[in-house]
């Protein structure tokens, strides 16, 4: 379960694999990151931004999510064009980028063996993310990248995936928000052709277009 202030520790105890990995990075690498990654963006924005876990040497790395890797390039190049974030992006924490009326946080907070987080994992790491979303007062969307972490949104509101199954560029209402999907943005992804910049820009003109409008379903 989540600790009183609903985030993991910095030594959360809770997936034992993913603790095991986490130990063997920091004496691997011990000025890297290493623990849950946070949230990143304010609590009163409009907008939740879902991914599946950190990146090895991106998030985990910087300690900032989708910062280090090339998913990040994709991600804050497009949120910059729709308004959602400001400032340049230099793949490190501390290089002034800002998210506006947008947050991004993980399905999965630590890092996993293979970028692959078991489906426990998953189930036990849902807690905070249901507590991330409770903290929002003004969330209107949450934009899921992936499967995955479109199947954990959809858990986490007692939704049935049948009825919301996952789709890029697919919509779905989930009570009073709604749930915008998308591929990856991973280099993967992007290299084979699953997920091109102008897929992905379309899927973040659709949630601007659906704010804009006044949040309606």
């Amino acid at each position: 379960m989540p600790q009183a202030n609903g985030k993991p520790g910095r030594d959360c105890p809770l997936c034992p694999r993913l603790a095991a990995f986490r130990k063997t990075w920091r004496a691997n690498e011990p000025t890297w990151f290493n623990a849950p990654v946070p949230s990143f963006g304010p609590r009163e924005a409009r907008v939740l931004i879902v991914g599946l876990a950190p990146g090895l040497q991106g998030a985990n790395r910087t300690g900032r999510p989708f910062t280090g890797d090339y998913a990040g390039v994709l991600l804050y190049e497009t949120l910059k064009h729709y308004r959602f974030a400001r400032g340049q992006y230099g793949a490190h924490p501390d290089d002034g980028l800002e998210l506006t009326d947008c947050r991004i946080t993980n399905a999965v907070r630590c890092v996993p063996p293979e970028n692959k987080p078991t489906t426990a994992e998953i189930a036990t790491c849902r807690d905070f993310l249901k507590a991330t979303i409770a903290e929002m007062p003004k969330l209107r969307a949450l934009v899921a990248l992936g499967k995955i972490a479109h199947d954990s949104v959809v858990t986490t509101f007692g939704a049935k995936k049948s009825a919301t199954p996952f789709k890029h560029g697919g919509r779905h209402a989930l009570g009073e928000f709604n749930l915008f999907s998308s591929y990856h943005c991973s280099r993967y992804n992007t290299n084979t052709g699953v997920l091109t910049p102008e897929m992905f820009r379309d899927v973040f003109a659709n949630v601007r277009r659906y704010l804009d409008s006044g949040s309606r379903p």
